[in-house]
C-alpha cells in the first residue's frame, strides 16, 4: 500500500493501543463517540453585530461556529485523521461541508456544498466563501455535480449498483477512488456541519458514515437564552447554542476530544480571535485553554 493518497500522507508512527482499534473496530460507525456541549455566544453576537453595521457586511453565527471549528481543527491535527485500509492518514487540506436546501420547503432539493480552508482564511473570508456558494447553489437551478452524479447512480439498476458500491469500497480501501467520484461529496470531508438552528431544531444526534473518510458530524441547534454560571457563581443570561459532535474514537483519545472543545469554546467566547488567520499562532489564553 503506497505511503501517500491524493488527499492524504499515512501516519506511520501511531502507539499500539490505536494500531489494533481498527481491527477490533473495522467499521467506523463501530467507534462513534458522541459530545454535546452547550456554548456560550453572546460576545459574538455582539461582535458580529459591531462589524455588520459598521462595515455592512453580513457575519453569521453559522459561520462563526465554522471557524472556530476550523481553527481547532488546524491547531489539532489529530481531528484531520481518517482511517482506511486499517491504516491512519493525515489529511492535506482541512474541509467543511454542508447540505444547503435551496427553498425552506418539505420538497425543496438539497445540494452539497465543499469548503477548503487554507490557513491564511478568517472568519470574514470563510463568512463570504459561505455565502457566496450558498447564493450560488440557490441561483442555480438545479445545477449540482455531486448531486447530479447521485441522480445518475439512482437509476442503476440494483444490482449493479450493489456490484458499483462493492468496487468503490475496494478502491476506498486502497486509497485509489477517482477524484471525479469524491470531489465535492460531504463523505470526504474532514467535518460534516449541519445547521439545524436554521430550521428551529434542536442539536440531534446525527451518525458517521463507513462510506467515505469523514470522521466528525456536528450538529447545531437553534440559539436560545439559558443562564449560566460565573466563575464566582453569579448568574448572568447569556445566549447560548447547542452542540452535538459524533467522531470516530479511533482518531484521538477522549482527553483530546475535550481540549479540543474547550478551544472551541475559548474562541467562540473570544470572537475576534476569530478573525486571525487560521494558521496564526493562538493567542496565550487560547494556549491556556486547552
Amino acid at each position: 500500500m503506497s505511503k501517500e493518497r491524493r488527499d492524504a500522507v499515512m501516519i506511520d508512527k501511531v502507539d499500539g493501543l490505536h494500531t489494533i482499534l481498527p481491527y477490533v473496530m473495522p467499521k467506523r460507525t463501530d467507534a462513534e463517540v458522541a459530545m454535546q456541549e452547550t456554548f456560550d455566544v453572546t460576545e459574538l453576537n455582539k461582535y458580529m453585530a459591531a462589524r455588520n453595521e459598521a462595515e455592512g457586511i453580513n457575519l453569521k453565527l453559522f459561520h462563526g461556529i465554522c471557524t472556530a471549528v476550523a481553527r481547532t481543527i488546524y491547531w489539532r491535527p489529530k481531528l484531520n485523521i481518517f482511517i482506511r485500509g486499517r491504516k491512519f492518514w493525515q489529511r492535506k487540506d482541512i474541509t467543511l461541508s454542508f447540505i444547503v436546501k435551496r427553498t425552506f420547503e418539505d420538497t425543496s432539493e438539497e445540494s452539497l456544498m465543499f469548503l477548503t480552508v487554507k490557513p491564511d482564511m478568517t472568519f470574514t473570508s470563510i463568512s463570504k466563501e459561505i455565502i457566496g456558494d450558498v447564493s450560488k447553489l440557490r441561483k442555480e437551478s438545479g445545477k449540482n455535480d455531486i448531486g447530479d452524479m447521485i441522480n445518475i447512480f439512482a437509476k442503476i439498476p440494483r444490482p449493479i449498483l450493489t456490484f458499483a458500491f462493492w468496487v468503490f469500497k475496494r478502491l476506498e480501501y486502497h486509497g485509489i477512488m477517482p477524484k471525479a467520484l469524491t470531489d465535492g461529496d460531504t463523505d470526504y470531508s474532514t467535518v460534516i456541519l449541519s445547521n439545524l438552528g436554521s430550521i428551529k431544531c434542536g442539536a440531534a444526534y446525527h451518525h458517521l458514515n463507513n462510506y467515505g473518510t469523514n470522521s466528525i458530524v456536528v450538529t447545531i441547534g437553534t440559539m436560545h437564552k439559558a443562564v449560566l454560571y460565573s466563575d464566582d457563581g453569579t448568574p448572568e443570561l447569556k445566549d447560548v447554542v447547542e452542540m452535538h459532535v459524533c467522531l470516530d474514537e479511533r482518531i484521538a483519545d477522549g482527553f483530546y476530544f475535550a481540549r479540543s472543545l474547550k478551544l472551541i469554546k475559548y474562541l467562540l467566547e473570544h470572537p475576534e480571535e476569530l478573525d486571525c488567520p487560521i494558521g496564526e499562532e493562538l493567542s496565550e489564553g487560547a494556549k491556556a485553554s486547552l
